[in-house]
């Protein structure tokens, strides 16, 4: 069986994330949750916190693991003897980067497959972006977060609500 490994940023691990990871780990001998330490958006949380809300959240996967790393994904993909990277397709304007990206990937290290899961209906229209909008905000994520997501987002904006 090969080993995945599912990048992003995590800024927070959503359900929908949660999601995309437990499909994965079932079906690959070993799924590595890599969170990029340096994406080229405003982070939240930092690397050390994103770790660390991923594992939580993925305690209960025994063939998950969580890193960071920083670089190109390929080249962390090829470290770490990945066979396939995951991405998770939410909506449309998602497949047309992804697709944009995998055929730089292909290029870059042809070895390592593509593999992308849509996402559950219940989560396609969840994001990080949107949640930590909605909870600075002072509005609910507990549908969309584990509570200790929900709990490190309350903090980080100091509310009781979110």
């Amino acid at each position: 069986m090969a080993i995945a490994l599912y990048p992003g940023s995590f800024d927070p691990v959503t359900k929908g994330h949660i999601d995309v990871a437990e499909r994965a780990a079932s079906l690959f001998e070993e799924l590595i949750v890599a969170i990029y330490d340096a994406p080229p958006k405003h982070l939240l949380f930092s690397t050390e916190e994103r770790v660390e809300l991923m594992r939580k959240a993925l305690s209960h996967i025994p063939n998950v693991r969580v890193d960071s790393f920083s670089g190109l994904t390929v080249e962390f993909a090829k470290k770490v003897k990945a066979d396939v990277i995951v991405r998770g397709l939410r909506v449309s304007s998602d497949f047309e980067k992804e697709y944009e990206m995998a055929l730089m990937n292909r290029k870059l290290a042809p070895e390592v497959e593509l593999v992308c899961f849509m996402t559950d209906l219940e989560y396609e229209f969840v994001s990080s972006s949107l949640l930590k909008e909605i909870c600075k905000l002072g509005g609910s994520i507990e549908d969309f977060v584990p509570e200790h997501v929900a709990a490190a987002l309350r903090e980080k904006f100091s509310h009781e609500d979110c």
